[in-house]
């Protein structure tokens, strides 16, 4: 699956035309659009969930391609990627049929709660997504369909109460910044954020800018300085440290005792505690304190350093053979190419980053997990933007300087490893 890439207004232009034909279909069922594009930016034909009685938008829109002739079309927009009765992707169908160069999706179909076979999606290669606000715009109008599905996070009571997104909102507005839950949604960066509010209070943008860091420092304290592991995935995994020593063997053969280690992103400390307490020269960096001081009361001899990902300016260069950060590189209002540049500028040459993309919800009634990541300002777990957060992230390591960048998804996140050139 390739990442989400900027939008050139003929792209924007046929998705919002197929989120505008799925407001057509009935609104008791599930409400799909789809549209056909030739190579000249024109529409081909188009359908709708419900456009003919007993039919589905796929077959609909296949039986219009077989009446024009067509085999091959520039560009296929589906606002939900659905799935048919007897449990096939019905996009599947379409391809089969016509030919297709690009193809956009919003989102998986609320009955998923797994990865299948025979999903373009994943197994295409290619397929680009919709930017979030559509992909908002799509989930409310399906809003009954998804809150009743595996995929909405009220089913994990811990990641349904503490959102980041809201706490950085609150913090901010005890410090006088008023921000809407769209305005935080809408820069999840935080330069982007900073921006904001010097342009709309008239602070100094480098104001700004440490208002917005002494929030998210407060929000990742709050959720992460006393994380309850009851309520992660991985407790429905306990074989984790296995799959980072795996991830780890397959770039080094030294020992963790053996190399200097720099673990950014230290939550709670538990990871950081099963996996570095034997490492002679360990040290862990957070912008949440809480974690910091659970981990030196784990590991007395470490050294911890209050920064973030994105500055590590208090480390000098190449100091490390080891750059860890689990569960990190997706965290909200997180900027993956300054911190790739910076775990670059941090490591010896030849040296290993091993990063994780998490890519599970603990769906408690059921105890199983549910992949993927949690879709801005819902309540929805996206199945596919975990992987699709993994390509960005390979992509940015790539562009910072490391080669030989690897992937390897397990049960509960997704690892990337690379080597600093």
């Amino acid at each position: 699956m390739r990442a989400a890439e900027p939008m050139n207004p003929d792209s924007t232009h046929w998705m919002k035309y197929a989120i505008g034909l799925a407001q057509e279909a009935p609104p008791s069922g599930r409400r799909v659009g789809a549209a056909l594009v030739s190579e000249r930016g024109r529409l081909i034909c188009s359908a709708f969930e419900g456009e003919a009685r007993g039919a589905s938008w796929s077959r609909i829109l296949r039986r219009k391609v077989q009446e024009l002739g067509v085999s091959s079309a520039h560009s296929v927009y589906l606002t939900i990627n659905t799935l048919s009765e007897d449990g096939a992707f019905e996009l599947a169908d379409l391809l089969n049929d016509v030919r297709v160069g690009s193809v956009y999706i919003g989102l998986p179909d609320p009955a998923l709660t797994s990865y299948l076979s025979g999903d373009p999606v994943t197994e295409r290669g290619h397929v680009l997504r919709f930017p979030d606000e559509l992909q908002r715009q799509i989930l409310e109008q399906n809003r009954d369909l998804y809150a009743a599905s595996g995929q909405s996070i009220e089913c994990n009571p811990h990641y349904s109460t503490h959102r980041i997104g809201e706490t950085v909102a609150a913090k901010l507005l005890s410090m006088g910044f008023a921000l809407s839950k769209d305005d935080v949604n809408a820069h999840r960066g935080r330069t982007a954020l900073a921006s904001l509010i010097s342009q709309r209070y008239g602070a100094e943008l480098k104001d700004a800018d440490r208002a917005v860091g002494d929030a998210l420092a407060a929000a990742f304290d709050a959720k992460y300085g006393t994380y309850d592991y009851a309520f992660d995935a991985r407790t429905a995994n306990a074989r984790w440290a296995d799959d980072f020593m795996s991830v780890y063997g397959r770039t080094s053969t030294r020992p963790l005792s053996a190399v200097s280690v720099l673990n950014v992103g230290v939550g709670a400390g538990h990871e950081a505690a099963a996996l570095f307490s034997d490492c002679p020269r360990i040290t862990f960096a957070d912008i949440a304190e809480s974690g910091l001081v659970n981990i030196s009361g784990r590991i007395p001899h470490s050294r911890t350093v209050v920064s973030s990902a994105e500055d590590l300016s208090a480390l000098p260069n190449g100091s490390f053979d080891l750059y860890v950060s689990l569960r990190t590189y997706n965290s909200s209002f997180f900027d993956t190419s300054a911190a790739a540049r910076e775990a670059h500028r941090v490591l010896m040459p030849g040296a290993v980053i091993i990063v994780s993309v998490a890519n599970g919800f603990l769906y408690t009634q059921r105890g199983c997990v549910v992949p993927g990541l949690i879709l801005p300002g819902t309540e929805f777990v996206d199945l596919y933007r975990g992987m699709e957060t993994a390509n960005l992230i390979g992509a940015d390591l790539e562009c910072a300087g490391f080669k030989d960048v690897r992937m390897l998804p397990t049960s509960t996140e997704i690892y990337l490893s690379a080597v600093a050139v």
